[in-house]
């Protein structure tokens, strides 16, 4: 009986294998029993002879030394191709589909002149910090080397020859306690205490440098009691004396934070002597709360350039609008329209540039061509006083050379009335 037996079990054992040899390709990490022969059950008859029992166990070694050659040579292909590791490449990210490509247009002069390092020296011998680098300013070697050789320059083509260099310079400190999504200034909850020496130093600076034109500016500072608006008047009131003093009449913008809407600590600032009261909007109604820090707001910042003249009707008004931060032109038009009916003078239109990944993306790089577009609709519909437009226009972008050529027209106006007043009188 277990003669009859044995061939059936062999036959089962070689279509066992070659199924294994079959379909290694697929399962790669097939493993077997260190001893293939125990997987066959072979029964023994318990009333078989001594003679039958021989021939049986003949066949079974026969059987057991054939299957564990078989089961050595899989034992090696299962370890060959399971111990192998498996190597994953990690390709690169593929690039943001938010991030545009910048176009040709959005070129910046470098930063090489005799006069841009001088300014940059006295900088950082004072200890003084400027926006123009912690915002990352694409205009400074133009704003920073500009200058000219005649500090009265008699005509207006004198003045738009040689040009002015214009700085500015950010008080109070480089730690800002807001965190806007568009700006590039480091922000903290607690910055460093204000240095009470910065009116002298700043003094000093803009002397140093004899500007014709100087803009300051500052970081939020929440953090404070009346949030730097005494030091801001009085940084504003050294610089004015100072000047005074040695027979320069300087032409001084602040560009201040919006001080919580405290109209009070605005009106400090507004009559400390400026010439030029600056706060930035910034962006549409719509895009506000997503652009600008959460203490910011839209009217917030209408009702401090309101107050402004309020308090002081001789002082001009300036604001800022970024552009290709996904508004449309009704929501630009409308911004226009809400700045003249709280009596904004001036108003500068510039393309917002992503600083870092972590900022808002830009979502539309607007054309040179759109940009003059807005200066003619600004200043010939509107009847804003001046209006700087153009991709790469800031805040104080040739802030001095605009007041510089101004003051130069307005001295050849009295001195034209002056001649036809004496015509007159002959």
């Amino acid at each position: 009986m277990a003669a009859s037996h044995l061939p059936s079990h062999s036959r089962s054992l070689g279509r066992f294998i070659q199924s294994c040899h079959q379909y290694r390709n697929q399962a790669p990490r097939l493993l077997f029993s260190s001893s293939a022969a125990e997987a066959v059950k072979v029964t023994h008859s318990s009333n078989a002879n001594d003679s039958t029992d021989g021939q049986n166990l003949s066949r079974l070694e026969r059987l057991r030394s054939q299957l564990t050659q078989e089961d050595s040579s899989l034992h090696e292909f299962a370890n060959t191709t399971s111990l192998e590791p498996v190597i994953k490449r990690k390709k690169a990210p593929p690039r943001s589909s938010k991030i545009l490509p910048k176009p040709k247009w959005l070129k910046a002069a470098p930063a090489t002149s005799p006069k841009y390092h001088e300014l940059r020296t006295t900088v950082r011998s004072l200890g003084l910090a400027t926006v123009c680098e912690e915002a990352k300013c694409p205009n400074i070697g133009d704003c920073w080397g500009g200058g000219h050789s005649k500090n009265n320059p008699n005509s207006v083509e004198e003045a738009d020859h040689f040009g002015t260099a214009t700085a500015t310079i950010m008080i109070m400190g480089d730690t800002c306690t807001r965190g806007c999504s568009f700006c590039a200034v480091k922000t903290s909850r607690k910055p460093p205490p204000l240095d009470v020496e910065e009116p002298n130093k700043v003094a000093e600076a803009v002397s140093e440098w004899g500007l014709d034109y100087v803009v300051l500016t500052s970081v939020d500072r929440d953090d404070l009691d009346d949030q730097g608006s005494d030091h801001f008047r009085k940084v504003v009131e050294r610089l004015k004396m100072l000047n005074t003093t040695k027979g320069k009449n300087i032409i001084v913008e602040a560009l201040t934070p919006d001080f919580r809407g405290e109209l009070d600590l605005v009106a400090n600032v507004a009559m400390s002597g400026l010439d030029v009261y600056a706060h930035n909007i910034e962006t549409v109604e719509r895009l506000t709360p997503r652009v600008r820090d959460r203490r910011a707001g839209y009217a917030q910042s209408l009702n401090v350039l309101a107050h402004i003249k309020t308090v002081n009707p001789n002082v001009l008004t300036k604001t800022s609008i970024m552009l290709g931060l996904g508004e449309t032109d009704d929501e630009i038009r409308t911004t226009m329209k809400d700045l003249r009916s709280n009596d904004v003078d001036v108003v500068t239109f510039g393309q917002y540039l992503q600083p870092s990944r972590r900022h808002l993306p830009v979502k539309e790089y607007v054309t040179p061509e759109k940009f003059e577009e807005w200066r003619v609709e600004a200043e010939e519909e509107l009847g804003f006083k001046y209006c700087a437009s153009g991709p790469l226009v800031r805040s104080s972008y040739k802030a001095g050379e605009f007041f510089l050529k101004n003051m130069v027209r307005e001295k050849e106006r009295e001195r034209l009335e002056a001649g036809m007043q004496e015509l007159g009188g002959c």
